[in-house]
């Protein structure tokens, strides 16, 4: 799908990200994803990210926009060898999404530097769905259902993208908040308990309660949620010695540094993590990024109502 030049080039600012972060970049890996997901770069989001924490160091993601006329990029990625066929339900979801006759805005993949292709997201924005709704989908882990009085509980209902993980077969809910609907620290602090979560710090608690989404991954192995983000609005100007929590030099470097295709203020993006070995912060750098891209539209309206 990319013409050469366009590969090489993204390519070398993947290479490049990775090193500022002292990760491996497997071109073995990076270069079948280029040739299977590329198109047309104007339009394309393309964002690079990290996790803080020594459990993570040395990962370097990278995730970019599917070119609409893939209309089904699973289909496309089986064909292009970046995943095989199981039968385990995973490979079913995106067909009972597509199904469903929702506006999907579009499609990202998101991949490892090291280890190549991961997941596939679905972006409805434009759409939202009710998480009770999603559950009902034949290829939907059990959890979902399990878990709609916890959502309930916690006001969560509106969903605007699926991530679909092949590689560990798990999915991300992606939760859309409005300025008056994001949860309060304390109501995020009972919600973690309740899941069963790390105790979170006050700082981050008050940090995540600015998100604009959060996105909750969960498996078809178990009914507990695995994991849990969120994340405020991406902008310019972000400042890592606003977010409360330690940043490795390394990490700071790449927020700061990061290869970009465009001019004016860097965009970034700090989320919250919350995981059964602790909290963490993902930092995103934006390599790439286009006017359309709906959360850009997000980003305005969260710091409008501030």
């Amino acid at each position: 799908m990319y013409q050469d030049t366009e590969a090489e080039k993204l390519y070398s600012a993947i290479e490049e990200a990775a090193r500022l972060v002292g990760a491996a970049c497997s071109r073995e890996k990076v270069w079948p994803v280029l040739t299977t997901f590329g198109g047309a770069r104007e339009n394309a989001m393309v964002v690079f990210s990290v996790l803080t924490g020594e459990r993570h160091a040395g990962h370097l993601d990278y995730c970019l926009t599917i070119p609409p006329e893939i209309g089904d990029p699973y289909a496309h990625a089986l064909a292009n060898g970046l995943v095989t066929e199981t039968g385990h339900p995973v490979g079913s979801l995106l067909s009972d999404i597509h199904a469903q006759g929702w506006e999907v805005s579009e499609h990202f993949t998101d991949c490892s530097a090291v280890n190549g292709f991961k997941k596939i997201y679905a972006h409805f924005p434009r759409d939202l769905q009710k998480v009770s709704k999603l559950a009902d989908l034949p290829a939907m882990p059990r959890a979902v259902a399990e878990n709609l009085a916890l959502f309930d509980r916690y006001g969560l209902d509106d969903v605007a993208m699926i991530g679909i993980d092949y590689k560990s077969r798990t999915i991300s809910l992606y939760f859309q908040f409005t300025p008056e609907t994001r949860p309060e620290p304390e109501t995020l602090r009972s919600m973690l308990r309740d899941i069963g979560l790390p105790e979170p710090s006050e700082p981050m608690l008050e940090f995540a309660h600015k998100a604009f989404r959060a996105n909750f991954t969960l498996s078809w192995d178990s009914t507990k949620i695995a994991r849990v983000a969120f994340a405020p609005p991406l902008g310019t100007g972000l400042n890592l010695s606003e977010v409360p929590a330690r940043v490795e030099p390394h990490i700071e470097r790449f927020a700061t540094t990061a290869p970009r295709a465009y001019a004016g203020e860097r965009m970034n993006l700090f989320a919250v993590k919350w995981l059964p070995t602790g909290e963490f912060l993902e930092v995103c750098s934006y390599y790439q990024v286009s006017a359309a891209y709906e959360p850009v539209r997000l980003m305005e309206t969260h710091k409008e109502q501030a």
